[in-house]
């Protein structure tokens, strides 16, 4: 598909904007997925290519929360199973199934996940206590539990994957006893897995668009520098705010759309 100047550069600063946001929260599908269909792609050929453009982004930022990541190579073998298997599956789904299949579901999901993100702290609490009461010690890698949360939020990721960002960090917030930047770090990995199965898996069964793919790689892989500089200097208070904030918008944009 040929672009305009001005159509390629709205993709790009999209490109740029997701890749930030996506870094610091998640979400960064609902602003590139409505420019790309702005600009004339189908909705299916939209959100491959999408999906394929995003996967630099989300390098980018595990890239640009590396010191956060130290220490974590046993959690991300193991949650790096659930996110892989996850991703492929969604893929699979997203040309086997209507492309509104979700739709209902989704604004639900999402708005469970922000009150675990808030209500996080008081929830890990309250899950130690227990704990210290029972005498048992937390599982490192956040059990079972976490390994099965994460494999169905992957298979979002891998359909469609808007907000996947904030669904991780709401299981991994109450499910894993650290820190939130770390647990963020853990999220940009898992989500940079499951949009990299997923483009794989498209590039040899479905059609994307070239030029949107090169021009939302490049602004998400600046995006996700920049999101990795700004998220790591926020306090964990702020980046709960941050995260409600973006949630709330994308349950609003995915209601009236």
């Amino acid at each position: 598909m040929d672009l305009s100047l001005w159509e390629a550069v709205a993709v790009f600063v999209a490109g740029l904007g997701a890749g930030t946001i996506n870094t610091i929260v998640g979400s960064g599908t609902l602003i590139t997925f409505p420019v790309l269909l702005a600009v004339g792609l189908p909705p299916v050929t939209a959100n491959v290519s999408n999906s394929l453009g995003l996967v630099p982004g989300s390098i980018s930022g595990a890239i640009g929360y590396r010191r956060e990541l130290r220490g974590q190579g046993r959690r991300v073998l193991r949650l790096a199973t659930a996110a892989l298997i996850g991703g492929l599956t969604g893929a699979v789904l997203l040309l086997a199934l209507p492309s509104r299949t979700f739709d209902t579901v989704v604004p639900a999901l999402i708005a469970v996940a922000l009150v675990l993100v808030v209500a996080q702290p008081r929830l890990a609490a309250a899950v130690r206590a227990r704990r210290a009461r029972n005498g048992t010690a937390a599982h490192r890698d956040g059990g079972l539990a976490l390994f099965a949360g994460l494999l169905l939020a992957s298979v979002y990721g891998g359909y469609f994957g808007a907000a996947q960002g904030i669904i991780y960090l709401s299981l991994m917030g109450v499910l894993l006893s650290d820190d939130l930047q770390r647990v963020n770090a853990l999220k940009n990995v898992l989500t940079a897995l499951v949009n990299g199965v997923a483009a794989i898996f498209f590039l040899f069964v479905a059609d994307f668009d070239w030029t949107a793919v090169a021009l939302i790689a490049i602004g998400s892989a600046l995006g996700g520098q920049l999101g990795a500089t700004i998220g790591r200097r926020l306090p964990p208070t702020a980046l709960r705010a941050v995260i409600v904030a973006v949630g709330l918008v994308a349950i609003v944009q995915l209601l009236l759309k």
